[in-house]
């Protein structure tokens, strides 16, 4: 009897989330779900990632309600989900009582496989989530996130396992973000994981570097169980290979996967027509990019990277950032690029890049790494960075998550009346502002998601192209659109770069009356030293000084959240504080005044 293998579809999650910046839409998943309930699939990777946040902040659908109707939707099926280990589905660690709830209720409303990693492959993050997921009756898988340094080898990772199999870990899974291991390396890593490991295993590859298909050929002749897949419509680039592809050459080479070829065209066909839907949220980079090998920019993070450095008006300067990312990484001990290390160096890198020269703005992120609060870095760090970054501050040692407070019993209390539910008050515990945004609308009922720009017919639809010359007195300039504030207020601001250049419209809609030099917000381009600004596009989370304020050069004044990353914005220089144009929630963009600072 020919060996079965056995094969999870990863569309509804990390191939919408590698290839549209994770925006595809609950409505855009139901019509197809009994299709996907029936084709022969091991487990549907339905949640997990970066969906709960894009649900909130974007898609503005309540994550766990997604859940829900998934689970309705799939009776026949496993689902899973991709957990961050003590990092849940948030950026920063949480303490073991919100980990616990958190995993429970994850269970509670239907996911069936928790694959569990840490960003550092330290295996102590993820040991409070893997007893939750075992009391939970659910089947705990433990993940390897494989990378290629100096610092990495085969045997290393062998190890990683068996510390994995000793929590009690169900199954192995192999987490290849990035599309980095090649055919022979496969074939090695999976021989010895099989050779000394007596749990299922399954590879997770993503298909960047245009090896993935191969790898997952290699991994199959070795032994392994579980491949993850894509439809046709969501695979390849940096996404995964595809499905139907998979099928056919696994049978071919006379192995079983139980899809049913049918329905698999039936699902490819509805997610071709989703895909076009969504196609302001391509990148250009969802392609083979052999660069990868360099860069190591696992898929999800290239597309969201393309995304937000457009929106900066900075894609232009993408090379530089790819180039600067390994070095980032090698400064913080050659961590694996996965959320949220990935984040962490990528958005470092940004900065470092578009700030003016390395470091001289650190973000939070970056400074707790250092310190040891997300773990074990897998090198020594760069020593002068890390006293650049923290001074004389002591470096964590033991598990970050025991020196945190049980957290659940203040969390309930400040969001108050605003939560409905348990989960609720987890949704604001995952990303406290946006979160706290998000019940607020919700229970107002004044919800609105994201535009969808319909695709060019040639014909006026409504919009307006993003990037455009406008020739004025015989002087062509290029703009382009950057971002827009919210419908439906008294004044609506433009962002736009012009030859470069950030700008700003404020335009009055009908029925206001205020004039342009008394509205509230409207702030003026930094041109002075003692103009405190930004050097990326983000959120104020706070304000850290007020007017009447002495202030020295180099202390902080503002944190902002930009591309998901907190960064203190720093005067740079000793004065008086004159004026702050600022407050909590405000959006900000590059090269207008946040704060006068009179010196």
């Amino acid at each position: 009897m020919s060996r079965k293998i056995h094969i999870t579809d990863v569309v509804l999650r990390d191939g919408n989330q590698s290839l549209i910046a994770t925006r595809m839409r609950l409505d855009d998943m139901l019509p197809v779900c009994e299709a996907l309930d029936q084709a022969g699939y091991w487990s549907l990777e339905v949640w997990g990632g970066a969906t709960f946040d894009a649900c909130v902040r974007f898609l503005k659908e309540d994550p766990w309600e997604r859940l829900r109707t998934l689970r309705r939707a799939l009776p026949n099926s496993r689902l899973q989900m991709l957990l961050r280990g003590q990092n849940l589905l948030g950026y920063r660690h949480y303490p073991d009582d919100v980990v616990e709830a958190f995993v429970h209720k994850c269970a509670e409303n239907g996911i069936d496989v928790f694959r569990i990693f840490d960003a550092l492959n330290d295996v102590r993050n993820i040991k409070t989530a893997v007893a939750a997921t075992i009391a939970a009756g659910k089947h705990a898988q433990g993940t390897i996130c494989y990378t290629d340094s100096p610092v990495h080898s085969v045997k290393d990772f062998v190890k990683q396992a068996h510390q994995m199999a000793d929590m009690g870990c169900h199954s192995i899974a192999i987490k290849d973000m990035a599309g980095l291991l090649t055919p022979q390396v496969t074939f090695e890593l999976v021989s010895n994981l099989k050779k000394e490991i007596n749990l299922p295993l399954f590879l997770h590859s993503h298909y960047t570097s245009g090896m993935a298909s191969m790898c997952q050929l290699k991994a199959v002749e070795a032994g392994i169980d579980h491949i993850d897949t894509a439809i046709s419509a969501f695979a390849g680039g940096t996404s995964h290979p595809p499905t139907e592809t998979m099928k056919a050459v696994l049978e071919a080479a006379g192995y079983e996967t139980g899809l049913d070829a049918v329905l698999l065209e039936r699902i490819a066909s509805h997610f071709r027509e989703v895909r076009r839907k969504y196609h302001q949220f391509e990148s250009e980079y969802n392609g083979v990019d052999t660069q990868v090998l360099l860069s190591q920019v696992p898929g999800g993070m290239m597309s969201n990277l393309a995304n937000q450095l457009k929106e900066q008006g900075a894609l232009d300067r993408i090379q530089e950032v790819f180039a600067e990312i390994p070095r980032v990484r090698k400064d913080l001990g050659y961590p694996p690029l996965v959320t949220p290390s990935s984040q962490i160096v990528g958005t470092q890198a940004v900065l470092n890049v578009l700030g003016g020269s390395r470091y001289e703005t650190i973000t939070n992120e970056v400074k707790r790494y250092l310190q040891g609060l997300y773990g074990a870095a897998p090198a020594p760090v760069d020593a002068e960075l890390r006293v650049r970054a923290i001074g004389n501050e002591e470096v964590v040692e033991c598990r970050p998550a025991d020196l945190l407070a049980p957290e659940l019993d203040s969390l309930r209390e400040k969001i108050g009346a605003e939560a409905r539910s348990e989960e609720d008050v987890l949704t604001y515990a995952m990303f406290p502002d946006v979160g706290m945004q998000f019940l607020q609308h919700r229970n107002k009922g004044t919800l609105k998601p994201e535009a969808l720009i319909p695709p060019s017919t040639g014909a006026v639809v409504g919009s307006i192209a993003h990037e455009f010359k406008v020739t004025i007195h015989g002087e062509t300039f290029d703009i382009q659109v950057t971002g827009v504030s919210p419908a439906g207020e008294s004044e609506r601001r433009f962002y736009m770069t012009v030859d470069g250049e950030p700008e700003e419209i404020t335009l009055e809609m009908a029925g206001g009356s205020a004039p342009a030099e008394a509205r509230p917000g409207r702030r003026m381009r930094a041109t002075g030293p003692g103009h405190v600004t930004a050097a990326m596009p983000g959120n104020v989370v706070e304000v850290l000084v007020s007017e009447g304020q002495r202030v020295n050069a180099g202390d902080p004044v503002l944190v902002i959240e930009a591309m998901k990353m907190e960064t203190e914005i720093k005067a740079a220089v000793s004065g008086v504080v004159v004026g702050v144009f600022v407050k909590k929630g405000d959006r900000i963009t590059p090269a207008e005044t946040l704060l006068d600072i009179k010196h």
